[in-house]
């Protein structure tokens, strides 16, 4: 069974909308899972947070390219995070990670403090 499976993402001109989403795996999702959220890596540049969900207080963060354009939501019944993706841009095209944390999630996010990465969906946002 696949740790983290993201869907969602594509092509869209700039101004338009994308949304994804990341369901865990059963086998990994447990109670210190406390952090869930997505990572962007653009070419030639360092991998970055974007939006977090911080599972238990319900605390969110944002890069703040993002806010107010990017909201992450959670699901914990399912095991689950969405981004809803608007008012895109040519600086948001990257491949987008889900990531999903253990028993230490800080704020704002450090990639090490995440256990598993999803397979990466690319979003590509044209002008």
């Amino acid at each position: 069974e696949v740790p983290l499976v993201e869907s969602g993402g594509g092509s869209v001109q700039a101004g338009g909308s994308l949304s994804l989403s990341c369901a865990a795996s059963r086998y990994i999702w447990r109670s210190s899972s406390i952090c869930m959220g997505w990572f962007r890596q653009a070419p030639g540049k360092e991998r970055e947070a974007v939006a977090i969900a911080y599972i238990s207080s319900g605390n969110k963060y944002y890069a703040d390219s993002v806010k107010g354009r990017f909201t992450i939501s959670q699901d914990k019944a399912l095991n689950t995070v969405y981004l809803q993706m608007s008012s895109l841009n040519t600086e948001d095209t990257a491949m987008y990670y889900c990531a999903l944390g253990g028993s230490v999630c800080t704020n704002p996010p450090l990639e090490y403090e995440y256990d598993h990465w999803g397979q990466g969906t690319q979003v590509t946002v044209s002008s």
